[in-house]
């Protein structure tokens, strides 16, 4: 019954890392190291997320106003509640309209930049991830076969056997609960998508607040 049982669970691991392979590759094959379901789109469109005065490439530039980068980089925190950057925002784009203008697109644009950079360097992180995870899935799988070839063996060496049975229940252990964590992982491009998306829309508002009626 105990060769039975090991020689299930050996085959049982086979298969999951079989299964936890292929998934990683199969998504979208021009981005076989992309594990999420949602696709993976290179960039945020700045259409998607602006509405507002075009943004020329002067708008772009690094700004040398200390207050703007400090302002950028408080709005572009997660930790500030969208509330809170709204009324930073709203405190900030004030004046005539041309005044409100001219802190109101470079501001956007630095946000973009900003934020745009740290979506590239969290999809990144989740890319290493997923080699990381497709390796530690091969190194399963080539464990679970060697047990297997072990315990078919005459004259089995039991001892290397419960020693790769062990490597193995930590490593799948491991393995799982890294999978389960990358599901939030996988939701964070998403959140500075909508983070900047919020943030253009509190900047065409502040634009447009005490705006002369036509």
């Amino acid at each position: 019954m105990a060769v039975l049982t090991r020689g299930f669970f050996c085959c049982a691991l086979v298969a999951m890392a079989t299964c936890w392979m292929r998934p990683a590759s199969a998504l979208d094959p021009r981005y076989p190291d992309w594990p999420c379901q949602q696709l993976k789109v290179p960039g945020i469109a700045i259409a998607n997320v602006w509405n507002g005065p075009p943004i020329d490439p002067t708008d772009k530039a690094i700004s040398s106003d200390p207050k703007q980068a400090e302002l950028v980089a408080r709005l572009a925190a997660r930790r500030t509640s969208i509330e809170d950057a709204r009324k930073l925002i709203a405190d900030y784009i004030v004046g005539t309209p041309e005044q409100k203008q001219e802190k109101a697109k470079p501001l956007f644009a630095a946000l973009y930049s900003t934020l745009n950079a740290q979506r590239d360097q969290v999809m990144n992180g989740i890319e290493r991830f997923s080699r990381k995870q497709k390796a530690m899935a091969e190194d399963i799988r080539e464990k679970a076969q060697r047990m297997r070839r072990i315990q078919d063996a005459q004259n089995a060496d039991q001892a290397q056997s419960d020693d790769l049975a062990s490597q193995l229940s930590w490593q799948t252990r491991i393995f799982e609960d890294r999978r389960k964590s990358a599901s939030y992982v996988c939701d964070v491009p998403v959140l500075i998508e909508k983070r900047l998306f919020d943030l253009g829309r509190a900047v065409q508002d502040g634009l447009q607040a005490d705006a002369p009626a036509n």
